[in-house]
């Protein structure tokens, strides 16, 4: 169950995947700022390899529902992802990319990713958010590139 911990920007638990302790965490930072969550949790765990990070996040260039797996590369303007990038000076970390698609006509992005999703939206995104729990494990098991390789593959 994650907890959250003194002293620290996120709640937090640690699991084991196959042979392998795993910390989880979640932000308690508004989005924009979750960088200055995901270094001290770096620090405190251990880790100085940003490739070993998997953000899971919302991504607008996936339809809802698709969850894809990137290491590195761009950030398509997600304020999230560039505040973890400024704070850790790199874009090598894994994304867990979870689709939640385009907002409609003139709504403006930051509108659309706060508003509750319809009723198809949200069965959609149930089944990604069980696609990117999988997308972790396979990640942590079996390493990123067999990850991308499963995940990645048009459905």
């Amino acid at each position: 169950m994650l907890r959250p911990e003194k002293g620290q920007r996120a709640v937090v638990d640690e699991v084991r995947i196959g042979p392998s302790r795993v910390a989880l965490a979640v932000p308690n930072t508004y989005m924009n700022e979750s960088g200055a969550a995901v270094r001290p949790l770096m620090r405190r765990f251990g880790i100085d390899d940003p490739r070993r990070l998997i953000v899971v996040h919302d991504e607008l260039d996936l339809p809802p529902g698709r969850v894809k797996v990137k290491l590195g590369g761009g950030l398509a303007g997600h304020k999230g992802l560039q505040s973890v990038r400024d704070h850790l000076h790199s874009v090598d970390f894994v994304r867990v990319r979870i689709g939640i698609g385009k907002p409609p006509g003139r709504q403006t992005g930051a509108d659309y990713v706060l508003r509750r999703p319809g009723r198809s939206d949200r069965t959609l995104l149930d089944g990604a958010v069980a696609a990117a729990v999988d997308a972790v494990e396979l990640i942590v098991v079996e390493g990123v590139d067999a990850a991308m390789n499963r995940c990645n593959a048009d459905v």
